[in-house]
């Protein structure tokens, strides 16, 4: 097993795909936290979209003390889909390339390459949590030092709290792409499958059952993207007048918390029963 996880480290180190990826998430968390309303202060009222919100505020939301929101704001949506592809990509691309049949040729087992696979992913998204926040820190602190902004932090708990929420959010999603590249042997398909469902269906439903359908909200709240948007709404603590994307209050933050648990579980338990059941070519 151990030899079996250094050796899936060692492809994601050298795979540019998952590098693209990250930088892509860390591109995107910088421009949504920092550069646009960073310019919406800069200009003030000449900017339509700051129109109505105090400058002090907008200079707020990118301090230190808001570090989390801008971290792990854009997860359940933006990053939990880029998270997806990498699932996918990872997963796929054995069957794609035909290396898998390589592998279980050596001695691992479907069961020990698989959980070696899930853990070197988990690992990664480590590294993308944490080189967004070191990012999103750095931001913050230059941009206090530069306007003579408090430098105020969160809690130590808090900040682990958040980014712990964070890693399960696109861990859920990781796991997601990964179960539908394993159900159809490729990566092209379950990439495009996930992203439509996350950029598109869950929240066209979502908005359908709040508005015509309220009485059907029980659904709408099992959904992974909704319990993704309640957990990080609950950890960071963000205003839902401030909320990015995807971010609402739509159920408890124990119950979020609960519900992605329970979608990981199942995603890995349903990729590792197909592993074994099914030929894998």
């Amino acid at each position: 097993m151990l030899g079996s996880y250094r050796a899936e480290l060692l492809k994601l180190r050298k795979r540019s795909a998952v590098w693209v990826l990250f930088g892509a998430g860390l591109v995107l968390s910088l421009i949504f936290g920092y550069l646009l309303p960073y310019l919406g202060y800069a200009t003030g009222d000449d900017n339509p979209g700051t129109d109505g919100v105090p400058r002090a505020q907008v200079l707020e939301g990118m301090l230190p003390s808001h570090v989390l929101d801008n971290t792990i704001g854009g997860y359940p949506i933006f990053a939990g889909a880029l998270a997806l592809v990498l699932g996918a990509i990872v997963i796929g691309g054995e069957y794609t390339w035909g290396t898998l049949k390589t592998i279980l040729t050596q001695r691992p087992g479907r069961a020990s390459v698989l959980t070696a696979q899930f853990l070197a992913l988990g690992t990664m998204i480590v590294i993308w949590v944490l080189g967004i926040f070191v990012a999103s820190a750095l931001c913050s602190i230059g941009i206090a030092a530069g306007e003579n902004g408090s430098m105020s932090w969160p809690g130590p708990l808090d900040l682990l709290r958040g980014l712990a929420g964070g890693w399960l959010v696109l861990m859920m999603w990781c796991l997601a792409g990964a179960v539908l590249a394993v159900a159809f042997r490729n990566v092209a398909l379950p990439i495009g499958l996930g992203v439509v469902w996350i950029l598109g269906i869950e929240p066209l439903l979502a908005g359908v059952v709040s508005s015509l359908l309220p009485d059907l909200d029980v659904v709408t709240n099992a959904l992974p993207g909704t319990n993704a948007g309640s957990l990080v709404f609950a950890v960071t603590g963000i205003s839902a007048a401030d909320a990015p994307p995807g971010v609402r209050d739509a159920v408890s933050g124990g119950r979020a918390l609960l519900t992605l648990f329970a979608y990981c579980a199942v995603f890995a338990g349903l990729a590792a029963w197909t592993t074994r059941r099914r030929d894998i070519t």
